[in-house]
């Protein structure tokens, strides 16, 4: 969080991506440039590299923006990053609200490492309190990728839109071996994730035929932050930095 910022300027900022301010450069900026989102977009990708080359266990949060901290989502997020925490995972989350906020809070509280990749605007970052490592994108695809580039574990609470982007473009690279099969992919919270499994397992594999059985087996879906971290203590380390 910004040195200077005030509470009241953090709530501002702290809010879901689709409540964020919008801000348009002039007609003719040359930041509108093709050519110029191009290098952005590379320096973007070459900085987020370079910066999660630093960490060598981490577990990466997604889910809700909206949740606060009063919500048992939030707090079973909280959870699960003290849980990490204390069997030496870094927690990587969007740096945002909500799960994120949760994830960054339990992490941060046991001491240890809490890493947000978060949204960068024109003067400030969006950045929640409990993230101690930092790195701001201006473009969403690009902290999406480093989101999802090479963490030992991925965990998906109930989310909204992005949160659903987000697994089916993991489970789907997983899936054409873009990432390796043994990657642990936990989707936490059976009343939320059954019923989307449900429709997955009878319209997609039965009916349709739009996937094979096998491909089910790409995720798991738990109920705890206990199961969750049972799995996460079992999964391989990372050999490849990336893809």
């Amino acid at each position: 969080m910004a040195k200077n910022m005030t509470e009241e300027q953090r709530k501002k900022l702290n809010v879901p991506a689709s409540e964020l301010p919008v801000y348009e450069l002039a007609e003719g900026d040359f930041r509108n440039s093709p050519h110029w989102k191009v290098l952005r977009v590379t320096s973007e990708m070459v900085d987020g590299w370079q910066f999660l080359a630093d960490f060598n266990n981490t577990v990466t949060f997604f889910g809700s923006a909206r949740f606060s901290e009063d919500n048992e989502w939030y707090k079973t997020a909280q959870e699960l990053g003290k849980l990490c925490a204390e069997n030496g995972f870094e927690v990587v989350t969007g740096g945002g609200p909500g799960i994120m906020e949760g994830g960054s809070r339990g992490a941060h509280e046991a001491g240890g490492v809490s890493i947000g990749l978060n949204i960068q605007l024109p003067f400030e970052q969006r950045i929640n309190p409990y993230v101690n490592r930092s790195m701001a994108f201006h473009y969403f695809f690009t902290r999406k990728h480093m989101l999802s580039y090479s963490a030992q574990a991925y965990v998906y609470f109930p989310g909204g839109f992005g949160t659903m982007d987000e697994l089916f473009e993991l489970i789907t690279l997983i899936q054409c071996k873009k990432i390796e099969a043994h990657v642990p992919v936990i989707m936490l919270g059976k009343e939320f994730w059954e019923p989307l499994n449900t429709w997955i397992k009878t319209q997609m594999c039965e009916k349709f035929h739009t996937i094979k059985e096998e491909d089910m087996n790409i995720y798991q879906i738990v109920d705890t932050p206990t199961e969750a971290i049972e799995i996460i203590k079992k999964s391989p380390k990372r050999k490849v930095f990336g893809y």
